[in-house]
Formats: structure tokens, sequence, C-alpha cells
């Protein structure tokens, strides 16, 4: 297995973790997760230093960075964009970016597997970002799209074509945004809203995709911030 680094600055939390292999030993992830709403940019490159050094490598050791494309944050996802570009860079190694969505889905699925997976976000402007997931039975590490990311108001959520028989758990702070539909979340078998993206699961998605040949040149990896698509070409055009 490669060296890997993730992070993700999509949110409140600053988050950061390695993948790597010690001699002789199994695969090991060494993370750090720190609330750090508005010092993103003070506390990202030294928990990075920090979570290097305590997996024993260092920077030229990595063979691609992982980090959360957002929906999240503005500023936030520009961030993990910005300094994840520059390390691709400056080491020249492949660069994977990651949906901070999907990487709930697989956090969900490590307390409740074998569901199906509603993780929103909140979007701010009385909005919410949502996505639904399944998790592979035979692959934890990859979570499968059951319905395109969006960002929408929050009383629009629906649920994604399910069996009669599906169980599905909802997660993220979308939830507490004010009328997000009752009868998800009351019917769901597990409700976390206090749940966020983080760089291990982040790790999970980019190893995955890694192992496919998938990745970006840096120059290539851009924020996904899904209201440039919907949300603002709704305003008027004015000649």
């Amino acid at each position: 297995m490669p060296n890997l680094l993730a992070l993700d600055t999509s949110g409140t939390a600053c988050s950061v973790a390695v993948l790597c292999q010690q001699a002789g030993q199994v695969d090991q992830v060494f993370s750090l997760h720190e609330a750090a709403e508005r010092s993103h940019t003070q506390r990202l490159l030294p928990m990075i230093a920090e979570v290097l050094a305590m997996a024993g490598i260092n920077q030229r050791q990595l063979d691609a960075v992982i980090y959360g494309r957002g929906p999240g944050s503005f500023t936030g996802i520009r961030i993990a964009a910005g300094v994840a570009q520059g390390l691709s860079f400056g080491l020249d190694i492949p660069l994977i970016p990651v949906s901070t969505l999907a990487a709930m889905a697989l956090q969900a699925n490590e307390q409740y597997p074998n569901s199906a997976y509603l993780c929103s976000l909140d979007a701010r402007m009385n909005e919410v970002y949502v996505g639904a997931y399944r998790v592979d039975d035979l692959d934890a590490d990859v979570a499968q799209a059951l319905s395109p990311e969006q960002v929408i108001a929050p009383d629009h959520v629906a649920l994604p074509n399910l069996d009669t028989t599906s169980a599905y758990v909802v997660c993220g702070g979308g939830l507490e945004v004010a009328n997000f539909p009752s009868y998800i979340i009351e019917q769901a078998v597990a409700c976390l809203p206090s749940l966020e993206p983080k760089a291990e699961q982040m790790l999970a998605l980019g190893a995955a995709q890694l192992q496919q040949g998938k990745g970006c040149l840096p120059e290539d990896a851009l924020p996904v911030y899904l209201r440039d698509e919907v949300t603002w070409q709704k305003l008027p055009r004015y000649q």
C-alpha cells in the first residue's frame, strides 16, 4: 500500500490523516481532527507536519495527496484544495479529490452497516447539501452514489428510490436546518446530526480511487461548490 496523506477543511474542523506501512507492520492510520473554525489556514500545515511525524515519514515519502473537494464551506474547501495542490506540485505526486458527503457515508457505515446513508450538510442561505449512498458489502472503502449530490431547500429533500425493506441512516448538520423533512428523520434507523467529514474516511475513498488509476493533475483539481452550478444560475440575469 502506498503512503497517503488526506486532508479536509470543508467544515468547522481541520482533519488530517496518513496511511503508511511501517517496517514489518501492517498498514496503519494516523490522524488528527481538531475544531478549528476560522483558523484552518493557521492549523492545517502544522497538523500535517504533526501527523507525518506520528507516522514516522516525511513529505518526500508520500505517494499521493487526497483532499475533501466539497461540498462544504466555500472558504474551507478552497483552503484544502490549495494546500493539496501545492503538495502535489512540489512533490510531483498524484492528487485525488474525494466527496465530503461520501466520506460521511463511510463513517456512518462503520456504526450502522448494511444500510443506505442520506448525508447532509448545512449550506447556509436556507439550503442544504445532500447526497445518498450505499457502501459495498464486499468493499467497505467504496461509497456508491444513489442520487446526485445537490444543494436544495431542506423541505425539498427526498429519499432516493429504495426498496420497501431498505434501512437507512441520516447524518450530518443539514438535519438540524429548519424545515428538513421530519418524516425522513423519524423513519431512519439512526440519526447522526453531529457526524461531519473526516480525513480518515477520505483516505479509504482516495486509496480505492488510486487503485483504479484515478486521480488528477494539480491544475485540474477544482473545489466542488454545487451552488455554482445550481443556485447562482437561478438569479435573474440582466442585460
